[in-house]
């Protein structure tokens, strides 16, 4: 019979188990085999010809603590985002956000070499699922933002901004943290680019989020925001200024860097789709619980 507290620990989806033996089976390869490093994590000074590990570093931890960590946000993030993008559109996250963040680490790498001339640079075996979850928190404040967490206080949209400041920190008295800073940067900016730009929502007629609320200043506090929105209202029109122009001819305004086609009241069900099934899958955990404790009590009123 289940015990109390075990609704938790219930409702992985079949997708999220499976990445997590890739991801428990990698780190035993590795552990195993360790001359496999070679091939499967990011060296950059071997990434010409070993070009898949771009593909395959994503899914290799060297450490126990990182196995440990990556397994558990795997299962515990995608059991909320899973169903609410589907498990086509949750694995082709996964796979568009580990691919980009190891070619923007790789390109980091050999700019950092170039311009130190330091060869750990290049031979240091860079790997981790760490970007991907990054990429997972961006997505918890892009859905329900305003939910707080009854353990740390905070609301869900800080999430992203808070993970980034602690590793920041911890980088000046750790020498690992080249190891691990740039993948968890690049993973965090790279899920917003994707959820921004780039994902396609079947229920509307344009790609990304448009909403002012995920707009890339609101991972700042208010007090620095009028000083990041002149700055990324540049690399938008870069980024999508043709599109703009032929949106525009079907009424959506430009206006403070609109994105293209700007939905509000699309975003603002989206969240509420997020924050409803949210609340729904704990509720279900409530009462999981709940009936395990009965059971509990049943059971040794009956053993009395």
């Amino acid at each position: 019979m289940n015990s109390p507290g075990t609704g938790i620990f219930s409702g992985f989806t079949k997708l999220c188990k499976g990445l997590a033996v890739i991801l428990i089976g990698g780190h035993i390869v590795v552990q195993l085999l360790p001359s496999s490093v070679t091939y499967l994590a990011l060296i950059p000074a071997r990434t010409i010809p070993f070009g898949w590990n771009l593909i395959t570093a994503g899914y290799i931890e060297q450490s126990v603590h990182g196995v440990v960590v990556s397994t558990l946000g795997l299962i515990f993030l995608g059991k909320l985002l899973e169903p609410i993008w589907g498990s086509k559109e949750f694995l082709k996250f996964i796979f568009v956000i580990n691919f980009l963040t190891s070619i923007c680490v790789f390109i980091t790498a050999i700019a950092l070499y170039y311009i130190s001339r330091q060869e750990n640079y290049l031979y240091m075996p860079l790997s981790g699922f760490h970007g991907v979850l990054a990429g997972f928190l961006v997505g918890i404040k892009q859905i329900v933002p305003d939910q707080e967490l009854s353990l740390l206080k905070i609301k869900a949209k800080w999430l992203p901004s808070l993970m980034l400041l602690l590793s920041i920190a911890i980088s000046f008295f750790t020498p690992e943290s080249a190891t691990y800073l740039p993948t968890l940067i690049f993973g965090t900016y790279i899920g917003w680019i994707y959820l921004r730009y780039l994902q396609r929502k079947p229920e509307a007629k344009h790609r990304g989020d448009p909403s002012e609320d995920f707009a890339f200043s609101t991972f700042f506090p208010e007090f620095l925001r009028p000083i990041i929105d002149p700055i990324t209202s540049i690399f938008h029109r870069m980024l999508c200024g043709k599109s703009e122009a032929s949106t525009d001819a079907q009424g959506y305004t430009l206006g403070g860097a609109t994105l293209p086609g700007s939905d509000p009241i699309e975003a603002s069900r989206r969240r509420e789709r997020g924050a409803r099934a949210l609340e729904e899958r704990l509720a279900a955990e409530k009462l999981a619980n709940r009936r395990n404790s009965e059971e509990s009590q049943i059971e040794g009123a009956d053993n009395v």
